[in-house]
């Protein structure tokens, strides 16, 4: 019998690991062996989940009915408040027949991309684009055709530059706003024209609703969903990690049509069976409840905002748009790179790409940030303003120190 050429298979061998992740463990793992490190690299908010979700979950752990399975697809009562939350949020009517909980937003984006996709089905992708996203497409089988939208247009891409990248193979469109990493939202008008796009050319909407409730400058908030003409070719991704500083509690959903809804609770029967029973009722507890709590940290978010702009702004070779949304700043660090109008020589090393960058500031600066690969085309840095005023000013002070200043 032949041996087996490798122990891993292909498809699990391709798939790049998560880097906003590994930076976000590197900086733990230098803190842990005593490094004073600055993390600008996880997007998870440094708030803690709001006393009365926690409460919601201390009681349902008392209750011996969630110490037992439930259904694959959601607590019906946790469904059925989605199905609602959908409906006043995103303007888009749904039954809960038409909601699956999934075990953080992660799993709503491979179940959405494992039901749709068949082998060689593209997916337009624009970039800047989140990491996960093109690794779920790739492991459904898909293919990305990614549309990049640089600073000078905000990050957003045109329908001019869908319509360019459209093939006969092309069978979804991903549609981000506000978005990671940029912190980009399109406006009214600019949702509703992709929208109407996509919807002419008969192709599914795939859109993450994420950060639906971080938008600053009276940014509007937008469902591309919200369209009538989409209504039957439209999956919406949406989670509580982000909006009530969650992300440990490991709650998503995906809501779509009942016919792709019922087939991705079949997939997740077999994958992980229900989201846990605890987590599910301190997912009710949000969703049902205030936004008082959710108010306070974006008043925070939005402080930090500024301030990160205005820090970034002012170190050699940088150039940062102030995001509308989410808690990120994408910084066009490709001025200090070499053979930009600023390069930075750091230990002796001129970088020539964001990663070599982005390395560089951790080493010497004891800075973790993300690199513009993770998301696209090198040349770019991903900061994360969801941390503490006063690490958020050291860290900045740190780099400019490295860098200079403009």
């Amino acid at each position: 019998m032949t041996a087996p050429s490798s122990r891993i298979s292909a498809r699990i061998g391709a798939i790049a690991e998560s880097a906003t992740l590994a930076v976000d463990a590197k900086a733990k793992a230098l803190k842990a062996a005593g490094e004073d490190v600055i993390g600008f690299g996880a997007g998870e908010p440094d708030f803690p989940t709001p006393d009365y979700i926690v409460s919601a979950a201390v009681e349902a752990a008392s209750e011996p009915r969630f110490h037992r399975y439930s259904p694959a697809a959601g607590l019906p009562e946790l469904r059925q408040a989605l199905a609602e939350k959908t409906t006043r949020d995103s303007g888009f009517a749904v039954e809960p027949s038409q909601v699956l909980v999934t075990n953080g937003g992660k799993q709503a984006v491979y179940n959405t991309f494992a039901t749709l996709l068949d082998p060689g089905d593209e997916v337009i992708l624009p970039t800047p684009y989140w990491t996960t996203y093109p690794e779920a497409i790739a492991l459904a089988g898909g293919v990305t055709r990614e549309v990049f939208a640089g600073p000078e247009q905000g990050y957003r891409v045109t329908v001019e530059q869908l319509e360019a990248a459209l093939t006969e193979r092309t069978k979804v469109l991903l549609f981000v706003s506000p978005s990671n990493p940029t912190g980009a939202v399109h406006s009214p008008e600019a949702t509703a024209e992709i929208g109407r796009w996509a919807a002419e050319k008969g192709l599914w909407v795939v859109t993450d609703e994420i950060y639906e409730h971080l938008t600053y400058d009276g940014v509007p908030f937008t469902s591309i969903a919200s369209l009538p003409e989409l209504a039957d070719q439209v999956v919406v991704l949406n989670g509580v990690a982000k909006t009530y500083a969650m992300t440990g509690w490991r709650v998503g959903w995906m809501v779509g049509p009942t016919d792709i809804i019922k087939a991705a609770a079949n997939l997740q029967s077999h994958a992980t069976s229900n989201v846990a029973n605890v987590s599910q009722m301190a997912a009710l507890a949000a969703v049902t409840g205030p936004l008082d709590a959710v108010e306070e940290m974006k008043t925070a978010f939005d402080r930090r905002r500024r301030a990160m702009v205005d820090g970034l702004n002012a170190i050699a070779g940088f150039s940062c748009p102030t995001p509308e949304g989410a808690f990120y700043a994408y910084v066009d660090v490709r001025g200090a790179l070499a053979g930009g109008e600023r390069p930075a020589e750091i230990a002796g090393r001129t970088p020539e790409t964001s990663a070599e960058l982005a390395e560089l500031i951790l080493e010497e600066a004891k800075v973790a940030v993300v690199p513009g690969e993770a998301f696209g085309p090198s040349g770019y840095l991903r900061l994360s303003y969801a941390l503490g005023d006063e690490d958020l000013a050291r860290g900045l002070t740190r780099i400019q120190e490295l860098l200079g200043t403009a």
